[in-house]
């Protein structure tokens, strides 16, 4: 679990690194990552990529019933899939990417989806995400969407520039708080732990509510909490519903913490199509920077 943490943080981080930080072998390392490779609990190392970096909205659904097929069918009426993740309860979360008039879109949506039970629909606060990508970071950010562990030297041969470019390039990401070098997992497969997801609503200081969230919880940490304007998403492991249940009571407890929602996600999909679009897109543009800040 902690290597699968480090890797659901920076997929990037070497085998060795991620030995010296837990005290094995690299080898060791490289050895449990193919175990869970081979048990697919480890489905692939995946670039996330916000909406918001690359100047889209994003609308989040939480619609009840777990027909991807249909959900999908229906949310693409206003919008590109960005993720959909069904969750025990027969609950499906999943976020559309949406390029502009994004109040039409949501008017739009509530009539269409007429045949899907929507229990929520909202617009993703603004979480600061800001962006000053260029055409070369954007050919680069196409490479590793096909594997994000690439070795700066494949990336320099398979892109045709210097591994110095490649490597400023990925420094720029790293920074990004709306690019993230992670993977897909599969939390069906993973065997005496239960991976779920507390999303907290914020009413008051998120700085301060972020630091009390993670003295209370950091070591059931799964990965790095994401922060929007008024939102907090932790993810989040335990080895027991109880324990589960004890953890979501008392983050619901936290000073600021207005109220709480508990996921318990059955499988987890991102898609890439509105990327692969928004880059191409942004390839026949005559402009060399596609920047786009949020308030």
């Amino acid at each position: 679990m902690k290597i699968l943490n480090r890797l659901l943080n920076n997929c990037r981080e070497s085998d060795r690194q991620i030995g010296i930080e837990l005290g094995i072998s690299g080898g060791a390392v490289r050895a449990r990552i193919q175990k869970m490779q081979a048990k697919n609990i480890i489905e692939e190392f995946f670039i996330k990529v916000e909406p918001l970096v690359l100047g889209y909205g994003i609308l989040y659904f939480v619609v009840s019933g777990e027909n991807i097929k249909e959900i999908l069918e229906q949310a693409s009426l206003v919008g590109e899939p960005y993720f959909v993740v069904p969750c025990v309860g027969g609950i499906t979360v999943c976020g559309i990417s949406i390029k502009e008039n994004m109040n039409q879109k949501i008017e739009l949506a509530k009539k269409l989806m007429k045949d899907i039970r929507v229990l929520s629909i909202f617009e993703a606060e603004n979480p600061g995400f800001s962006s000053n990508l260029t055409k070369t970071d954007l050919e680069i950010l196409e490479e590793l969407i096909k594997n994000p562990r690439q070795k700066i030297e494949r990336i320099a041969r398979n892109t045709g520039m210097s591994t110095k470019t490649i490597t400023r390039c990925l420094e720029k990401l790293h920074e990004n708080d709306g690019i993230q070098f992670t993977l897909v997992y599969d939390p069906r497969k993973i065997e005496n732990f239960i991976p779920h997801v507390i999303l907290a609503w914020i009413e008051g200081d998120l700085k301060e509510t972020l630091e009390s969230l993670n003295d209370s919880f950091s070591e059931s940490y799964l990965q790095i909490p994401f922060i929007a304007k008024n939102q907090i998403v932790l993810f989040m492991y335990s080895d027991n519903i109880f324990k589960m249940d004890e953890v979501t009571q008392k983050v619901r407890n936290i000073k600021n913490i207005k109220s709480v929602d508990l996921f318990i996600p059955k499988k987890i999909s991102f898609y890439i199509k509105w990327i692969e679009k928004a880059i191409k897109n942004f390839k026949k543009s005559p402009k060399l920077h596609l920047i786009y800040q949020t308030n």
